[in-house]
């Protein structure tokens, strides 16, 4: 076995991870849409011209790894700060380190990890100095910096995407991990391990030394990985899932569109994902409530109660059960009848009651429990619909006067709707025909 790689002192112990930290392009493995030849960010590193960015990504795809990169082909001074540890204090001691540098004619890169945990008084603390050239400021964030940073800092950085690393990039990871044993280890193993990964070089990494501290070795010293110690480093590993962050957000979204484009294939499977990531089912529940009365509403009124029902089971049997309830209910919205009608009308009346003002309740649509509103007129002419032919009173009006005739439902062709839409069309008609209209 490699002794550089599986034989560090145990008193400055490193991951694997960390060991096998690429120093050059060259062994900079994925983000080939950034860093290909002839890409404006690898001919800027390659001449160590450098500028303020952030780098944003998922975990393990290389961020903090570029930004060292970054520091040794400019010969620039690096400083590293995390986010979740540091404050204002610690930015002036950076300030004043980077200073001493400047004087000496060296660049100072101050890099901050988790960027995004920053709040604004901090990120306010280092822009004056990147604005002045004292700090080129690279930051890592898993979070869109669009939502997380200031609007100043954004203006002062490029934004670099970075992806998720492909099973076969990772697969390079692993063999690049195993050195000259790389060949002792059957490709089906590291292809386990590198779907396992998840897209997270680091991940990877991390599983490999774990199965190589569970392998036995051979003869020659090379380590001898089973599909017993593949399974056994694999057990309960999770996909990559973020409780807050864009992908949670990107997920739950997928879910919804699954389900109001009709596809119970695709909800399903953004269900089972967001779940075995460590979803809540109580907040799936909840959203799933949400999409039977925005996609589906009146078209099929059963998915309301459906996803309620759900939402019960969840609370009453838990996990595993209570998720199957829940999968039944994204099944059958996916399957129901669409229709926006009632959420397009109530976002209309919104709009109607923030632009219009507070207008008067009509005289005769007034409650009146005392002799007092009674005297004042208050419900004055009221007609009682249920005292009218068909229980409707043809000709009223119910809305202030100056609203009046305003239309904000307007049911679809589809499911349940298409009988409301009929029974509106008819009573509307009779309330043309009618010799009693109020505020004509």
């Amino acid at each position: 076995m490699n002794p550089d790689l599986f034989a560090a002192d145990e008193q400055a112990y490193q991951p694997l991870a960390s060991r096998l930290r690429p120093r050059t392009l060259t062994d900079y493995i994925g983000q080939q849409h950034l860093l290909a030849e002839g890409k404006p960010l690898r001919e800027a590193i390659e001449r160590g011209q450098l500028h303020s960015m952030v780098l944003w990504g998922p975990p393990g795809v290389g961020k903090t790894t570029l930004a060292r990169m970054v520091a040794d082909y400019a010969d620039a001074h690096f400083l590293t700060l995390s986010a979740v540890l540091a404050g204002v204090k610690d930015i002036r001691a950076a300030v004043d380190e980077a200073k001493i540098h400047r004087g000496q004619g060296r660049a100072t890169i101050l890099f901050v990890d988790e960027v995004h945990r920053f709040n604004k008084s901090q990120q306010d603390a280092f822009l004056p100095f990147v604005e002045d050239g004292t700090l080129i400021f690279i930051g890592a964030t898993t979070e869109n910096p669009a939502f997380e940073l200031n609007n100043a800092l954004l203006s002062r950085s490029r934004v670099y995407k970075l992806r998720s690393l492909a099973p076969e990039e990772l697969q390079q990871v692993l063999e690049r991990g195993l050195g000259e044993q790389a060949d002792s280890v059957a490709s089906e193993h590291l292809a386990a391990l590198a779907r396992a990964a998840d897209g997270d070089a680091r991940r990877a990494l991390n599983l490999l030394e774990l199965a190589l501290d569970l392998a036995e070795q051979d003869d020659s010293g090379a380590p001898r990985l089973t599909d017993a110690v593949i399974d056994e480093v694999l057990q309960g590993t999770l996909r990559r899932f973020d409780k807050g962050g864009d992908l949670f957000y990107d997920q739950i979204s997928a879910l919804h569109k699954a389900v109001r484009g009709s596809s119970p294939d695709a909800a399903l499977y953004w269900l089972v994902r967001m779940l075995d990531g460590g979803c809540d089912p109580l907040y799936v529940a909840r959203r799933v409530v949400r999409m039977a009365s925005e996609d589906i509403g009146n078209a099929d009124p059963r998915a309301l109660g459906i996803a309620l029902d759900a939402w019960q089971v969840q609370e009453r049997l838990g996990s595993p059960e209570g998720e199957l309830a829940v999968a039944q209910a994204v099944v059958y919205m996916a399957c129901a009848a669409k229709s926006n009608a009632v959420y397009s009308a109530f976002k209309a009346a919104g709009k109607d009651v923030s632009e219009t003002g507070s207008e008067e309740v009509p005289h005769h649509l007034r409650n009146a429990p005392t002799a007092l509103a009674r005297q004042e007129g208050h419900g004055a002419d009221y007609r009682y619909a249920h005292d009218e032919p068909e229980a409707f009173a043809a000709g009223e009006n119910y809305f202030p006067e100056p609203l009046k005739d305003r239309q904000y439902y307007f049911p679809s062709d589809r499911g349940l709707e298409q009988k409301i839409a009929e029974k509106l069309a008819y009573l509307r008609d009779l309330d043309k025909r009618s010799t009693i209209r109020r505020y004509d």
